[in-house]
């Protein structure tokens, strides 16, 4: 082989070399762009699960509230009860509304009271619906 034709060949694999250098240089930064991307797309998915979990802490701390809300009530309808079935007394609407402050949390409250209280139901009563309804009209208007 003459020193032309080794040079010619050295030329080539020197060219194929070069392109092959290329090519990697390419695949690396489209892989980098790929990362990164990726990257991107798992922080928001941690933000979003981040939101939801703090979500879920606050409902979690009003449905314990709630709870304890209609615990006192329960308590204070077992206590009141024998009264109640004689002297046909109703509690104030004023009590099944404590603590609410806004007019969502006012319509939630109202919905959960109805759907115990409702004539319909075991413990249903026309009187503390008739007082649920007075103290709902009245504080939805106070919200207004």
């Amino acid at each position: 082989m003459s020193f032309e034709e080794e040079k010619k060949a050295f030329e080539k694999e020197r060219r194929a070399f070069k392109k092959e250098r290329e090519e990697f240089i390419k695949r690396i930064e489209i892989e980098d762009r790929r990362l990164e991307q990726q990257k991107k797309l798992f922080d928001m998915k941690f933000k979003i699960l981040e939101d939801e979990l703090k979500k879920l802490a606050v409902e979690k701390e009003q449905v314990a509230k709630q709870k304890e809300f209609y615990s006192r009530v329960s308590d204070y309808e077992a206590q009141n009860s024998y009264q109640e079935q004689h002297n046909q007394k109703v509690v104030s609407g004023e009590m099944f509304f404590s603590g609410v402050g806004s007019k969502q949390s006012l319509r939630k409250r109202y919905r959960d009271l109805i759907k115990i209280y409702h004539p319909d139901n075991m413990d249903g009563d026309n009187g503390t619906i008739q007082e649920i309804n007075r103290e709902y009209d009245h504080l939805n208007k106070v919200f207004g």
